[in-house]
C-alpha cells in the first residue's frame, strides 16, 4: 500500500515537472521568435510632389519602414514629427522622397533674420545671382526652378596692340621731309590724314621680283571660341520675384486675370537667378560685363541636366581648329567650276520673334 503511494506521488512529480518544462519551452520559443523578428524604424517621406519653397505640411508626408541599420541621423522617424512639421522645401521634392535635413530649412528663422524669405533657401557658403537669358539660352524653356544646369560661354577674340590696347591693324600716318638746315639734323613733320590708311606689310612678287605693299582688304576677323564654364548649377528661379511683403519664391508676380476676369497673357522670362558659388558669381559679373558691352560679344548658354547626375566632365574648348580636327570636316578646294548662282552666306534659320543666330 505504502509502495503504491510512493508510484503515484513519483508520477505525479513527473507529471508536474513535465507541464512546467512545457510551458518554459514554450515561453523560450516565443521569446526568441520575437527576438528574430527585425524591428523597422518609420521614417518620413514625401507623399506628394512638393515644390521649391513650398510649406513642409503633415498631410504631404508618410511613412516608411526601414530597417534600424539603415537609419541615418539626417532623416525624420516618426518621433520627429514636430522637427519636420512647418519648415520649408529648399528644392523640388518629387513623390517618394526620403526627407533628410539638407532638404528642408527653417521657414521662422527667416523671419526674424531680415531680407526676403527665399534666402533661407541658399545653402550655406553659396550665393544668388541673375543673369538675362532667352529661349535659346534657356533649351527651350525646358529649364525651370530647381533644375541642375550647365553653363556655357562664347568669345569673340582679336588681335590688339599691346601699347595702343586697338585692334589692329594700327592707321599709317604720312611722315615728310621740310628740308634740311645747315647745321643739325633735317626737320620733318608727321601729317595724319582724313581717312588714314590700315598698316600693311611689304612683300616680294616671286615672279616679277618686285616689291609691293599689301593692306587689308576688311577690319580683322574677331576667332570664337565656346567653353562650358560652369557645371552643375542648381536654377533659383525663372523669371522675376514677387515684390509683395512677405511673398515666397512661389508666390506668382502679377495677377493672372484681369478686371473681367480674362487671363492675362504671361510674358517669357528674360532672366533667371542661378545659385552659384561666391567666386563663380565674380566670373559671372565679369561674363554680364562683357556681354552687355557695346564693342565686346559674348553669349551665354544653359543646358538642363538630370538633377541626379553629379558628375563633372572635362571638356574641350571648341574653336574653328577643334571643329575641323575632331569631325573630320575637310577644308573645301579651290576648283575650277562653282554652282551658280553663287551662295556668299548662310540662310538665317531663326523664326519669328527670335534673335537671328545666322544673317545672311
Amino acid at each position: 500500500m505504502r509502495r503504491g503511494r510512493t508510484l503515484i506521488f513519483v508520477f505525479l512529480i513527473i507529471i508536474i515537472a513535465a507541464v512546467v518544462a512545457f510551458v518554459a519551452y514554450r515561453q523560450y520559443v516565443a521569446t526568441q521568435t520575437v527576438a528574430e523578428q527585425p524591428q523597422f524604424v518609420e521614417v518620413y517621406i514625401a507623399g506628394q510632389n512638393i515644390s521649391q519653397g513650398g510649406t513642409i505640411k503633415l498631410d504631404l508626408l508618410t511613412t516608411i519602414k526601414i530597417a534600424p541599420e539603415n537609419v541615418v541621423a539626417v532623416m525624420y522617424t516618426l518621433d520627429e514629427q514636430s522637427a519636420l512639421v512647418g519648415k520649408v522645401a529648399k528644392f523640388p521634392l518629387d513623390q517618394g522622397v526620403v526627407i533628410t535635413e539638407s532638404m528642408v530649412g527653417d521657414s521662422s528663422s527667416s523671419v526674424t533674420i531680415s531680407g526676403p524669405q527665399w534666402a533661407s533657401l541658399i545653402p550655406p557658403g553659396m550665393t544668388a545671382m541673375s543673369i538675362p537669358t532667352s529661349r535659346f539660352a534657356l533649351s527651350g524653356y525646358s529649364i525651370n526652378d530647381g533644375a541642375h544646369v550647365n553653363l556655357n560661354a562664347c568669345f569673340l577674340f582679336v588681335d590688339v596692340d599691346p601699347s595702343f590696347q586697338t585692334i589692329l591693324p594700327n592707321l599709317t600716318a604720312a611722315l615728310t621731309s621740310t628740308g634740311v638746315p645747315a647745321e643739325g639734323l633735317p626737320v620733318v613733320s608727321l601729317g595724319v590724314g582724313v581717312a588714314a590708311s590700315p598698316q600693311g606689310r611689304l612683300e616680294l612678287d616671286p615672279s616679277l621680283q618686285q616689291p609691293y605693299y599689301l593692306l587689308p582688304s576688311e577690319a580683322q576677323r574677331p576667332r570664337m571660341v565656346c567653353q562650358m564654364m560652369l557645371q552643375d548649377v542648381v536654377v533659383m528661379k525663372l523669371g522675376n520675384f514677387s515684390l509683395e511683403p512677405g511673398a515666397t519664391i512661389t508666390t506668382p508676380t502679377a495677377a493672372t486675370t484681369n478686371a473681367e476676369g480674362q487671363p492675362v497673357p504671361v510674358a517669357p522670362p528674360d532672366i533667371i537667378t542661378l545659385i552659384v558659388t561666391p567666386q563663380d558669381s565674380i566670373t559671372l559679373t565679369y561674363l554680364l560685363n562683357i556681354q552687355q558691352s557695346t564693342t565686346t560679344q559674348t553669349r551665354l548658354s544653359m543646358t538642363l541636366r538630370n538633377p541626379s547626375d553629379q558628375a563633372r566632365q572635362a571638356t574641350e574648348a571648341s574653336t574653328l581648329q577643334f571643329l575641323l580636327s575632331q569631325y573630320n570636316i575637310p577644308v573645301p578646294a579651290k576648283l575650277p567650276y562653282a554652282l551658280q548662282p553663287a551662295l556668299p552666306a548662310l540662310i538665317s534659320t531663326a523664326t519669328t520673334g527670335d534673335t537671328t543666330i545666322l544673317t545672311p
